[in-house]
């Protein structure tokens, strides 16, 4: 199910960055603590009275070469056309300002709803100074403070009376399966050469797809939903970051799938950005395939797809679970063996394995590796139980988590998948006491 989305916008310097990280604090800060898991934190998710909802924030945009007004009105373009609900901030601190009137007039002519936030509303005596923002034409001004954490309850209950209303939809048993990269790796053509036909644009120009499209088709007597995560088009004068964009779809995507195929330009090899968009569907839980695009254009001798191999295992270390497969979208070369390996890791991803099997392993790998002590005191492992897929997760149950390092946890994960089949997902190890 796609999440709502909230958009916060405004002018320069009146908190927007600030109430993302309010909102998003909880999911930002249970992240796995992985060396080379780049986060980009323009967007995000929130919870409030128990519904999810994605953000956007519109402070991260970096506009270069652009006057001011340019940048606030390509601000509040990407959040029309991204949101479901607009969070329009303004400062309470410096009141009504021409800049504030100027994204006004720019949201009166979109059809989506606008909640208006007054932040640096730190005390009750600035309440009186928030009247003035009803000529923005938007209803009631909520008070609100990023520094304090105020009014954030009655801010995020009237952005959440304004969601879509959710509607039942017929159940689907398909695989979705996103295709993630930076732009211009090949995610369009690799559609086409998936579907067998010009079921997109292709060209070489970055950036050419706007919009995310879902395709369902079947193959091998499997049914799949593709998405195809969108590149960001030039507005006029004003050049959006297009990859900074691209991440921020491709995690849309991602959240959408159950397996991510991660493109790589064979051509151009690995950039920073596909840390991050690779970085993002390893925190999200989602089952990953990396994909060597354009490998037909490279010369090669018998050890170049080696050499590549372990350029991308030592670049993405925490990926080590994903298989990579070599393609060409250009000449089809093995695009065939795509949805049987999709198949293969959406299974792995919703795998169960029963308490019994899985106590046993770790009990054998407690007595391969005694579990280590810490200033006198021995961490002891009493027994593990799997609680949820997409990913697998595993709860084990101990004296003292705090006892579990880092790799002692990794050794117990590599265990795991030593005896049963985890190709292409992540698992997570949870530490609880046993009460």
């Amino acid at each position: 199910m796609t999440l709502p989305t909230v958009a916060i916008i405004g002018r320069p310097n009146v908190g927007k960055s600030t109430i993302f990280n309010r909102i998003a604090g909880d999911r930002i800060s249970i992240v796995e603590d992985t060396p080379g898991v780049t986060r980009d934190r323009i967007y995000s998710h929130g919870e409030w009275l128990g519904k999810s909802f994605a953000m956007i924030d519109t402070g991260g945009i970096e506009i270069s070469d652009a006057p001011f007004m340019e940048q606030i009105k390509s601000q509040a373009e990407i959040a029309i056309d991204e949101a479901d609900v607009i969070i329009f901030m303004v400062s309470g601190k410096e009141g009504l300002t021409s800049e504030d009137e100027q994204v006004a007039k720019i949201l009166y002519r979109s059809d989506k709803p606008v909640v208006l936030a007054v932040n640096k509303v730190d005390n009750p005596e600035k309440r009186d100074d928030i009247y003035d923002f009803y000529a923005l034409g938007f209803g009631e001004p909520y008070p609100i403070s990023g520094v304090h954490g105020l009014g954030l309850g009655d801010l995020l209950d009237q952005v959440i009376a304004n969601f879509p209303e959710e509607t039942e939809q017929e159940p689907d048993d398909s695989i979705h399966f996103s295709i993630i990269g930076r732009p211009n790796v090949g995610k369009s053509s690799m559609v086409n050469a998936l579907l067998g036909e010009d079921r997109v644009i292709v060209s070489n120009v970055a950036g050419t797809t706007r919009d995310a499209i879902d395709t369902h088709f079947t193959a091998d007597d499997t049914d799949f939903t593709m998405i195809d995560t969108a590149g960001i088009r030039k507005r006029g004068k004003v050049y959006e970051n297009t990859e900074r964009y691209s991440v921020m779809r491709a995690m849309k995507a991602i959240d959408d799938s159950d397996v991510a195929l991660f493109v790589i330009n064979a051509e151009e090899g690995i950039r920073e950005q596909d840390k991050k968009v690779a970085g993002y569907a390893h925190e999200a839980g989602r089952g990953v395939i990396i994909v060597v695009n354009k490998w037909d254009t490279l010369k090669k001798d018998n050890h170049t797809q080696k050499d590549f191999e372990n350029v991308i295992r030592d670049e993405f270390q925490y990926l080590s679970y994903a298989p990579i497969i070599f393609v060409s979208a250009k000449t089809k070369q093995r695009i065939e063996k795509l949805p049987a390996l999709i198949k293969q890791v959406n299974e792995n991803h919703k795998r169960r394995i029963q308490s019994s099997a899985l106590n046993d392993v770790i009990m054998d790998a407690v007595a391969i590796h005694p579990t280590p002590t810490v200033s006198g005191k021995r961490l002891r492992i009493y027994y593990a139980t799997q609680v949820a897929v997409g990913p697998p997760t595993f709860v084990i149950f101990v004296n003292d988590p705090e006892l579990m390092h880092f790799s002692y946890q990794r050794f117990l994960d590599n265990q795991i998948r030593d005896h049963f089949d985890f190709t292409g997902t992540p698992i997570r190890i949870i530490k609880r006491n046993r009460k």
